[in-house]
């Protein structure tokens, strides 16, 4: 597998380039009435509180048609979107519930996100439980159609409502399954960071990702699915900041599987030596 050698250094390029206008429209948040290219509306769904007293809500975006977004891990090129909670009340950590992710291509390259409509399901975790949560949220994403465009939106959720949204729900039913067993992974060294296959299911799948939780610093390639000594994998390359090879933990390792039959996508953290 081959990869540009400027390319790990892509997408922080861009998020880096964007920091200055980022900057400047945090101090002018933008009306919702004039979202940017590619989003029809965008929004906090208010969601409700649970027995515990943490908030689930959602951010919703509508995109044009043929517009899309990313995900998480999007792969070699894409922009993931990054989320801040400043300027909330009671908050004390946000968890993201993302949806199974859908295949994007731009020309020759494969990467992961979302057409057409996004509903990404949150839990606000509260300081004090007894005390309820307002959210505001800082937005920046990449909005993509024939090129990509950096976006950022500014948005306050209403006040939380009594009862479970069914959109929230029906979202929350698309994150892929927790698989109980660690598949094996295989690991070597490269010249300027490491390689890492992990074994997939044997019907093999049509998307595949794998993240290192623990080092948001390190530059992780799109997984490219091959046939392994063993049956098919997900192959890819990490590049931390040192460009060399580094102690990698592999109980970090985090592999989502969109299978190539009609099963559900599924997520696995940490691997056994392969």
């Amino acid at each position: 597998m081959t990869h540009a050698p400027r390319l790990p250094l892509a997408p922080t390029l861009i998020w880096a380039l964007m920091l200055p206008i980022a900057s400047l429209a945090q101090t002018v948040p933008a009306p919702l009435d004039d979202l940017p290219p590619g989003l029809q509306a965008a929004r906090l769904l208010p969601g409700w509180t649970d027995p515990t007293g943490a908030r689930i809500l959602a951010l919703e975006l509508v995109l044009e048609p043929g517009w899309k977004t990313y995900w998480r891990s999007p792969g070699d090129t894409g922009l993931p979107p990054h989320l801040d909670w400043t300027g909330s009340g009671n908050l004390d950590h946000v968890t993201l519930h993302w949806p199974a992710p859908q295949a994007i291509r731009s020309g020759e390259v494969l990467e992961m996100g979302y057409h057409d409509h996004l509903v990404l399901p949150l839990t606000a975790h509260p300081v004090d439980p007894g005390q309820r949560v307002d959210i505001r949220a800082r937005i920046d994403l990449g909005l993509c159609k024939d090129i990509c465009v950096p976006a950022g939106l500014d948005l306050t959720a209403p006040p939380a409502g009594d009862a479970p949204d069914p959109r929230i729900t029906d979202a929350l039913a698309l994150a892929p399954e927790p698989r109980d067993d660690s598949p094996a992974c295989h690991v070597t060294p490269l010249a300027d960071g490491m390689r890492v296959a992990m074994d997939l299911p044997p019907q093999g799948a049509t998307l595949a990702a794998i993240e290192l939780t623990d080092s948001p610093d390190v530059w992780v390639s799109g997984a490219d699915i091959t046939d392994g000594p063993t049956g098919p994998q997900a192959v890819v390359e990490m590049v931390g900041p040192t460009g060399a090879p580094f102690d990698l933990d592999r109980q970090a390792l985090r592999l989502t599987v969109i299978p190539a039959d009609d099963g559900p996508a599924t997520e696995s953290t940490g691997c056994a030596p392969g």
